[in-house]
């Protein structure tokens, strides 16, 4: 299936210059979402992703990330933005190209040890999934890799990333 495809681009989103790659023509699709969650649970069994928990980072890591958990027998976090969690949380601040960012996880969420799989939609600059890595190691957890449906990959957010396995569906 071509994934690209289905991938409707948006001009000058969410500001003049900018390409924004909508997924949401994807969703709609159900043997195109079957066919991403599939592809992306091939690509971790292909590459020996073994891991106790998906990461899924908000808002389009949970679309991904909770199916991928399913079809993998993995448990699945939600990394959330600062705010939005109800229990005590460990966070990470993190820079953004005009502001400072937060993540965060719930405290009892993620044991040391646990492998983890980080999920999102989209690796542009690198800069929220780098943060949700340096999250999972403060807490002491294992990060086993990144699966991402799309790749931007003239702004080479993979250099920032640690030395683990990296799967991207489709590239730009």
């Amino acid at each position: 299936m071509d994934l690209k495809s289905l991938i409707r681009d948006i001009p000058d989103f969410p500001r003049p210059g900018i390409l924004f790659r909508d997924i949401t023509t994807l969703l709609r699709d159900p043997d195109a979402l079957r066919y991403t969650i599939d592809f992306l649970a091939q690509r971790c069994i292909q590459l020996e992703i073994e891991a106790d928990c998906i990461l899924g980072m908000e808002s389009r890591g949970f679309i991904f990330g909770a199916p991928l958990a399913y079809k993998l027998g993995s448990g699945f976090i939600p990394v959330r933005k600062r705010g939005k969690l109800p229990g005590a949380v460990h966070s990470i601040d993190y820079q953004l190209e005009y502001a400072i960012d937060s993540l965060e996880v719930h405290q009892d969420a993620l044991s040391p040890g646990r492998k983890v799989l980080i999920v999102d939609d989209l690796i542009a600059t690198g800069g929220t999934a780098s943060a949700t890595a340096k999250l999972v190691q403060k807490i002491g957890g294992e990060l086993v890799g990144f699966g991402f449906i799309i790749e931007l990959r003239d702004l080479q957010g993979r250099k920032y990333l640690p030395d683990v396995p990296i799967i991207s569906l489709v590239e730009y």
